[in-house]
């Protein structure tokens, strides 16, 4: 039971051993900065993580060049926009709601509103069971009773 516990606590560390202890800044202030940074920056290669948790080569390179930003003296929106503008939108976990992106942030409530507005049709044409039935001609009636009768 212990080596379970401890392999899932080694699973879940994993992540924490992204940043590499030759990236560490000697300025902790500098390097908390670093850090926040880094949990909005996304990793090319990696998609769902960021560049502080992948081990990607891509990440490290820019946990480094974000570093560099900073050691130079940027401010953290200058760093992100130096990042950004280096390797492009797609390494920002929310891109700004601006020119194609907009795309991206309509769609969802988009589709919403159209599978709403498709269900509530389909629950409107539906008739009740009363109206849906058909009326027995005489003769229908007729045959029916007989069925009963017998």
């Amino acid at each position: 039971m212990r080596a379970l516990i401890l392999a899932l606590s080694l699973l879940i560390a994993l992540p924490a051993l992204a940043v590499q202890p030759d990236e560490v800044l000697s300025d902790p202030a500098l390097e908390a900065r670093a850090r926040e940074i880094s949990k909005v920056l996304r990793c090319p290669v990696c998609q769902g993580e960021t560049i502080d948790e992948s081990n990607a080569p891509i990440s490290r390179d820019l946990r480094l060049y974000l570093r560099e930003r900073l050691v130079a003296g940027d401010s953290d929106a200058q760093a992100v926009q130096a990042v950004t503008d280096r390797f492009g939108e797609y390494v920002l976990f929310q891109p700004p709601a601006r020119g194609a992106n907009w795309l991206l942030y309509l769609a969802g409530p988009v589709m919403a509103l159209l599978a709403l507005a498709l269900g509530w049709r389909f629950v409107r044409s539906r008739r009740p069971a009363e109206e849906r039935a058909e009326t027995l001609s005489e003769a229908e009636k007729a045959r029916l009773d007989q069925i009963m009768r017998d």
